[in-house]
């Protein structure tokens, strides 16, 4: 509890024993009884009414501070001097409440704010200085002792050692590194001695891109944060008004009785304040990002968790995605040149390329590539790549590439990535890839489906025969193979016009390649994360680990925080009607008026932080 609200608490302590004090007395004494009990009222009170005052000279009239200071001043002025202590007292019990809810839940970001290194050690002059991670210039040299948090993102120079990247990634399996491996910003080194030259200024590292993804995104706010907004906004001047009619109209046309009815439009206002909305709605979108932040689901936005929640079509990218995405050479068919001297052809034409397969075909090879023999390299998006090597065209690619290019190309019949390799008019044969399965990947569609998901996609721009080989692995509802970057946004837009009113589109990738697809969907998943910084920009939701199963989660996080919101909304929208509806009837005092406002925001505060919980 923070020094603030420890001084409410104080404050509510004894206000309420001075509300006791002036209920026994009264009676006994000779002074007025309205100044024994304006005491605990401006004790408890003073800031409620100063803020109401403040407001109104702003412009700003129509708020929960105003209807407590009406409903209360109201209250001391025809002699109900307990109810209107009482009252106040009650309102700022759930005033406490409420900040102690918001606290925890920011408590709950703060955890994961954790990631921020403090220092970094820094070699400079053969010595080691600590220094504010901001100071660290790239390609300087780093140390992370055990325990440390890995400051920036950096490449291992020298030493071996585990990282724990459970505050990243929300699996608490350690990932071992050595020599040439990265290794991650807001990591913790658990073993061994490591130095590392850093890849990027802390501004552009992972940790101060998550941190910052987290920090803003409360400002992308649901459609029922947005229609509790508006709902306030028309609600509080049409209470104000139907109070003031509820007082004025009803003795003028039935009774005369002017007392009573100003005595049920005070009561009006204390149930209609409407803080049970305005106050639990945003504080449990709020949590659910919280809570999917510590398994290591990054949520842009309270519209996105929202967004997520109604997916009803799912399409995953393949490579990388649903496979592991380690491609390695099955086998090596030429036409008529020796095996080793074609797979060094291919491994000198891919020697420039990131991709997978080229990583493979090289390590096939597993020899030192001259690089000097290639040049005018060119990558050809979902075909391949074309480059001069030893001053002769070669072609390295799949079926497109070889039609392209005129080459009467072989087919293969098993299940696997094939790479031709042709040079100008020849073709010299083709060399089979295999890709593998995540080991979740079919339980992670089996259980999209369970949710209620009622359509699981595959794009790739493989070969149809391993992706109907995937898809039928893993039990997806369709496969759509040999697709270029913009065959597959062209799908994803169909796929659009197949959903339901509600429902939403999610495609989820490896947010490198998929930009464009990201994009377009309705939500955009970026899977594997950790360390990429176009997945942690193109997407909408980021799952910072490599497990599909991931999604899952995400869905299941999302949809148990839009219930949580709609079972406040229904629950403090169904008591407040009732309690109004009495109101108006004359058949609630005070009191029941205070647990009608009161009671029902500290029950909707305490189911609010139910989204915190990870599960």
């Amino acid at each position: 509890m923070t020094k603030k609200q420890k001084k409410t608490l104080g404050r509510i302590g004894a206000a309420g024993g001075l509300l006791v004090l002036a209920v026994v007395a009264a009676p006994r004494l000779s002074v007025p009884a309205i100044l024994l009990f304006l005491v605990p009222y401006f004790i408890i009170g003073w800031d409620i009414l100063w803020k109401a005052l403040r407001n109104i000279k702003n412009g700003q009239v129509f708020d929960e501070n105003f209807l407590m200071a009406i409903a209360t001043v109201g209250a001391l002025a025809i002699g109900e001097y307990p109810e209107a202590v009482f009252v106040m007292l009650f309102y700022q019990v759930g005033e406490l409440f409420q900040a102690v809810a918001v606290g925890k839940s920011r408590k709950s970001i703060a955890a994961l704010m954790d990631i921020r290194p403090d220092s970094a050690n820094v070699e400079r002059e053969g010595q080691v200085e600590t220094v504010d991670p901001e100071e660290v210039a790239v390609g300087e040299i780093i140390l992370i002792r055990p325990g440390e948090r890995v400051p920036i993102d950096a490449v291992v120079v020298e030493g071996s050692s585990t990282l724990n990247t459970a505050a990243l990634t929300g699996e608490s399996l350690p990932r071992d590194v050595g020599v040439g491996d990265e290794v991650i910003s807001g990591c913790v080194n658990l073993s061994g001695l490591i130095r590392a030259r850093t890849t990027k200024e802390f501004g552009d590292s992972t940790v101060a891109k998550i941190l910052d993804l987290v920090e803003n995104s409360s400002t992308k706010k649901a459609k029922t944060e947005q229609f509790i907004t508006r709902f306030a906004r028309w609600y509080t001047p049409a209470v104000v008004v139907s109070a003031v009619l509820l007082a004025v109209l009803p003795p003028l046309l039935i009774d005369g009785n002017w007392m009573g009815w100003f005595r049920q439009a005070l009561i009006f206002l204390v149930i209609s304040c409407p803080c049970a909305l305005v106050i639990s709605v945003p504080l449990t979108f709020f949590g659910g990002i919280g809570g999917c932040s510590r398994a290591g689901i990054l949520v842009k936005g309270s519209n996105y968790l929202e967004a997520l929640a109604r997916a009803e079509i799912v399409v995953f990218d393949k490579t990388g995605t649903l496979t592991k995405g380690v491609f390695q050479v099955a086998s090596v068919h030429p036409e008529g040149e020796s095996e080793r001297g074609f797979l060094e052809l291919a491994a000198l034409a891919e020697s420039y390329s990131s991709h997978p397969i080229a990583r493979s075909l090289r390590e096939a090879y597993n020899a030192e590539i001259d690089e000097s023999r290639v040049t005018g390299v060119e990558e050809l998006a979902g075909r391949g790549v074309k480059a001069h090597v030893d001053g002769q065209r070669v072609y390295v690619g799949n079926d497109t590439l070889m039609e392209e290019v005129g080459v009467a190309w072989k087919p293969c019949h098993k299940a696997g990535t094939t790479v031709h390799v042709a040079t100008e008019g020849e073709y010299l044969g083709y060399i089979l890839i295999s890709d593998q399965a995540k080991p979740d990947a079919k339980a992670a569609v089996a259980g999209l489906k369970a949710a209620g998901v009622k359509k699981t996609v595959m794009l790739t721009g493989d070969a149809r025969e391993v992706g109907r080989a995937v898809g039928e692995e893993l039990g997806l509802d369709e496969v759509h193979a040999q697709l270029l970057p913009a065959d597959k946004v062209d799908r994803v837009e169909k796929l659009l016009g197949e959903k339901g009113g509600r429902g939403t589109l999610c495609f989820v990738g490896d947010g490198i390649n998929d930009a464009p697809v990201l994009s377009r969907a309705d939500v955009g998943v970026a899977m594997g994360a950790l360390g990429s910084d176009a997945a942690i920009e193109a997407a909408d939701v980021v799952l910072m680990d490599d497990k599909p199963s991931k999604l899952t989660q995400a869905i299941a996080m999302a949809r148990r925080t839009v219930r949580i919101a709609n079972q406040n909304i229904v629950f403090a929208l169904g008591v407040k009607g009732l309690f109004l509806l009495l109101g108006i009837l004359g058949r609630a005092n005070m009191w029941q008026a205070t647990f009608a406002d009161v009671g029902v925001s500290v029950i909707a505060i305490l189911n609010a932080t139910r989204a915190l919980k990870e599960r």
